[in-house]
């Protein structure tokens, strides 16, 4: 059981003296009792007075000594202190107790008041009956009564605060995962950016080491600054996006499919040496209605990551690139020599399939991507009406 608490302890002890000092100046609340002598009022008294010292924890003890204590003081010359602490036990009964304590009491004391009333009326005067009836009231179902407002209080404000606190934590969570889905886009849109070029970079220049011919060299040296110029232009534009990001200034730097035949034909210039063809048949309707930009950006990301995995993996041959749209899907189709690659091979993390399934599940689409007989198939049903904020 833990301690009294400090307030506790001075309610008991300003309860207790002031009962005394009331009996001392021979105060009565009831008038003189022949059957008790005056001295008998400070039983009462001094059985309340150390029972508040429990009324935080212990109500189902502290409440029935209450009662008891204050029915008692009225069989003597009667204290008003005794009177005063059966009020605060009542009141710290429903504050503290339980829930179902706290609902009981006020109706108990309610209808206890209406019945001490009707039997006052029975038996007394009308007025001295209904003054019978309110000092009941005030002993008992007023304390009940602001009892259970505070308590009302209280626990509005406790579910207002954890309303409050969840609010606080789900809008961290939010937090949390729009920054989480925010890199990823970032390392989708870098890798996607960056992956092409320096697989270009990285084959030309193993090469221009490998192979011992001036002109090797010259080609190598020619394709790793187009795309070293290339490159550095896109991490300039994302960087541009990512200092002054505006609806008008990332429509206009998208890339879309409008930019198709501008990358394949990047795709000839640095796979040319690697046997590699490539091919593109767009089966789109130029008069269609227009997809969305989500929708644009991640059809282009599909094929240039395509693209790179074939310029980095393919076996000699061509690269066919099928782009077809319905009235409900736009597909994506890239097609690409499976077998082992001769020269030198630019390394793979595995990052630009991630992305890939990334962005179509994004948006509610489709992905698969494997081996299908002597190619290497990668193909995404996306939505033609876009169903994500971003791809």
């Amino acid at each position: 059981m833990p301690p009294p608490h400090r307030d506790d302890v001075i309610i008991a002890v300003v309860g207790v003296l002031g009962g005394l000092l009331l009996w001392s100046l021979g105060v009565r609340n009831t008038g003189s009792r022949q059957f008790f002598p005056d001295w008998a009022a400070l039983v009462p008294l001094l059985v309340i007075g150390p029972t508040v010292l429990l009324r935080r924890s212990v109500h189902t003890v502290t409440l029935p000594v209450g009662v008891a204590a204050t029915v008692a003081d009225q069989f003597t010359v009667g204290n008003l202190a005794t009177v005063v602490l059966f009020t605060d036990l009542m009141y710290a009964a429903v504050v503290y107790g339980k829930p179902s304590t706290a609902r009981r009491l006020p109706i108990s004391t309610g209808l206890v008041t209406v019945v001490v009333t009707l039997v006052s009326l029975a038996f007394l005067p009308a007025p001295q009956a209904l003054l019978n009836g309110v000092l009941t009231g005030i002993v008992g179902f007023g304390p009940a009564l602001t009892g259970v407002t505070l308590r009302n209080h209280r626990e509005a404000a406790i579910a207002a605060r954890l309303r409050a606190e969840q609010t606080a934590l789900l809008a961290e969570m939010d937090r949390t995962q729009a920054v989480a889905a925010e890199r990823a886009r970032m390392a989708r849109e870098l890798h996607d950016m960056v992956a092409n070029h320096l697989s270009a970079i990285a084959i030309h220049s193993t090469a221009a080491l490998s192979i011992d011919s001036p002109a090797t060299s010259r080609e190598a040296l020619g394709v790793i600054r187009e795309n070293s110029v290339q490159g550095l232009a896109e991490m300039r534009r994302l960087i541009g996006l990512l200092r002054t990001a505006g609806a008008e200034q990332e429509a206009v730097a998208t890339p879309s499919l409008d930019g198709l035949d501008a990358l394949l034909e990047q795709a000839r210039a640095n796979g040319g040496a690697s046997g590699l063809a490539f091919a593109l048949d767009d089966a789109r309707q130029p008069d269609g209605e227009p997809l969305p930009a989500p929708v644009e950006l991640a059809a282009y990301r599909i094929v240039q990551e395509s693209l790179t995995n074939a310029l980095k993996h393919a076996a000699p041959g061509t690269v066919r690139v099928r782009v077809a749209r319905s009235d409900t899907a736009l597909s994506v189709e890239v097609e690409s020599p499976y077998g082992e690659q001769p020269g030198p091979r630019a390394p793979g993390s595995g990052a630009g399939l991630v992305g890939m399934r990334e962005r179509t599940e994004l948006l509610g689409g489709e992905f698969t991507a494997g081996r299908q007989g002597p190619v290497w198939q990668v193909r995404a049903v996306l939505p033609a009406e876009e169903k994500a904020v971003t791809a």
